[in-house]
């Protein structure tokens, strides 16, 4: 299998809700479904990336309802893990009504375990006289182990055995082939794989653009973060262009995949807001500029790529912010992609020019607030693309900035291994702190 078909069929997938919340309930889900009877308890153990990101954002079809609490109670009841991210995507009023009753009796229950280091979820569900556990490890939809009353059902239980030390490489569970090969890959490789995209990949991923600007037209109706920006546009305080076009088109569909709303977005990196930027940002700037549609669909095959490249480095979790340094830099090398072809030069250029921008942009969980950054990483991918397919680009004497595009981004992971190790424990500490806070309050 190719490395593009690699990549597209592991971390390029629809999604519905946060991932990580949602992510959550496929694990209690996937407990549930090997039980009978009614959910007695529901226990669940995560990383501090998941739990962070799980701690304020809508679940969809959940009433408004935030958090991994609820989603792992939804979960376990609907019990279906055929739906794998798309889990709570039929919860009606009466499973909804169960899992607030659950959730309100202290039966559900979640804990961060912060010796792990990479992304993982155990969810034990308790019926009468049985229970079973779920292990996800390393990806969202990746199952390490399933078990039922202490006996393994699938899988070898490698969640998370082999720890990894700051800076060193990382393996994920289940993901070591591709993994490895992005790990080793160049930039020349990835236009090659895109490149190499054939007819199936090219229609998957015009799937993606079709289901992200779907939900991107329902956000504007929310009357947030997309919708003032078009306000702006409409009052004249914004330019009428390509900048703020894809700006609000990125914006709404955020804003309604923060908000809960029950459409799927094609997510990539396991991630659905990166999905938005690494889709629809080079999507609607090749349209702007007339970009045949098979340049534009290969180019949203390298955003993918580059996407899962950098993430390689910094890891699924982390510290700073993958819409903006991970998938802004795809959505930036696929704008060069359109309008200069295969010129690792140039491509080298975005890198550098937008990880000088947002490089240090700190992810704070998954919330309606992650639609700004967004909004940041898009503006910055057009104008990093666009500088650099004229041959402008900061230079390895600035920062963190290397020789290479490639030795850019392994400096940027070296930074979210190393330099930003306690800052997830340290966000993490402020954000429940206001929680106790309120509710003291």
């Amino acid at each position: 299998m190719s490395l593009l078909k690699e990549v597209l069929a592991s971390e390029v997938v629809p999604a519905l809700g946060c991932t990580e919340p949602i992510a959550v309930a496929y694990a209690a889900a996937l407990a549930a479904s090997e039980v009978r009877g009614e959910i007695d308890s529901v226990r669940v153990s995560v990383d501090l990336g998941v739990y962070k990101n799980g701690m304020a954002v809508a679940i969809p079809n959940a009433g408004g309802a935030r958090g991994n609490l609820i989603a792992a109670a939804l979960g376990a009841i609907v019990r279906a893990p055929d739906l794998k991210l798309e889990v709570l995507r039929d919860v009606g009023p009466a499973e909804l009504a169960e899992a607030e009753a659950l959730v309100r009796s202290g039966r559900v229950r979640i804990d961060c375990d912060v010796t792990r280091d990479d992304l993982y979820i155990e969810a034990v569900v308790g019926v009468a006289g049985a229970s079973a556990r779920a292990v996800i490890a390393g990806g969202h939809t990746d199952v390490a182990r399933l078990e039922r009353d202490g006996r393994a059902v699938r899988g070898p239980d490698r969640a998370g055995e082999a720890r990894t030390a700051p800076g060193a490489a990382r393996q994920e569970p289940g993901k070591g082939g591709y993994r490895s090969a992005l790990r080793k890959a160049a930039v020349v490789d990835l236009i090659d794989a895109a490149d190499g995209a054939d007819r199936d990949d090219l229609e998957y991923i015009r799937e993606g653009i079709e289901m992200n600007r779907l939900i991107a037209r329902e956000g504007i109706e929310l009357r947030k973060v997309g919708y003032y920006l078009q306000q702006l546009t409409e009052r004249g305080y914004l330019a009428d262009d390509v900048f703020s076009s894809t700006k609000i088109l990125t914006a709404c569909a955020t804003d309604a995949r923060m908000d809960g709303m029950n459409l799927p977005v094609m997510s990539s990196g396991g991630s659905g807001n990166q999905g938005i930027v690494a889709i629809l940002v080079p999507d609607n700037v090749g349209r702007a500029f007339g970009i045949p549609e098979e340049k534009i669909l290969r180019s949203i095959a390298l955003s993918h790529l580059v996407n899962a490249y950098v993430k390689s480095f910094t890891g699924g979790l982390s510290p700073v912010c993958g819409c903006a340094i991970a998938a802004g830099v795809g959505a930036a090398m696929a704008i060069v992609y359109q309008r200069g072809g295969r010129d690792p030069g140039k491509m080298a250029l975005a890198v550098s020019n937008l990880l000088s921008d947002l490089g240090g942009m700190l992810c704070d969980g998954a919330k309606s607030g992650c639609a700004l950054k967004v909004v940041s990483s898009t503006d910055s991918a057009i104008r990093s693309g666009y500088m650099a397919i004229h041959g402008y680009g900061i230079t390895a004497i600035e920062g963190f900035v290397g020789e290479t595009a490639e030795r850019t981004i392994q400096n940027l992971g070296r930074i979210s291994d190393v330099g930003m190790a306690r800052v997830d424990e340290t966000i993490l500490d402020i954000m429940v702190r206001k929680q106790l806070l309120a509710r003291e309050t």
